[in-house]
């Protein structure tokens, strides 16, 4: 269960990453909103998950699900830049993740 919660967070963390993107530096009304509830689901979820996981492993795999699926998001969505090079290093980074939540001992 504390490995969904932290997957879920890493979501969450994209969305708040995008709508921190969409809110123009906090100068539309509604993505600064999306931001702040992302933000707060996300760090919540982790924080419930840190009670049962070691904080390295969950921390990577959080930060990783939302650097890859940022990135995902800008290049399918938001016209970022789409390159082999990049989506090699995207691949890994998932690859990484899973190692990690493989590797993670719930307490």
């Amino acid at each position: 269960m504390a490995w969904l919660l932290v997957i879920v967070a890493g979501m969450l963390e994209t969305g708040f990453a995008v709508s921190l993107k969409l809110s123009h530096g906090f100068t539309r009304l509604w993505p600064t909103v999306a931001f702040c509830v992302f933000a707060l689901g996300s760090f919540g979820l982790l924080t419930l998950s840190l009670r049962k996981l070691d904080v390295g492993p969950a921390y990577a795999v959080w930060t990783g699900i939302g650097a890859a699926g940022t990135a995902i998001y800008g290049m399918v969505f938001l016209g970022d830049l789409v390159s082999t090079l990049k989506i090699v290093s995207i691949s890994l980074v998932i690859i990484g993740v899973i190692g990690l939540q493989l590797s993670g001992s719930a307490r």
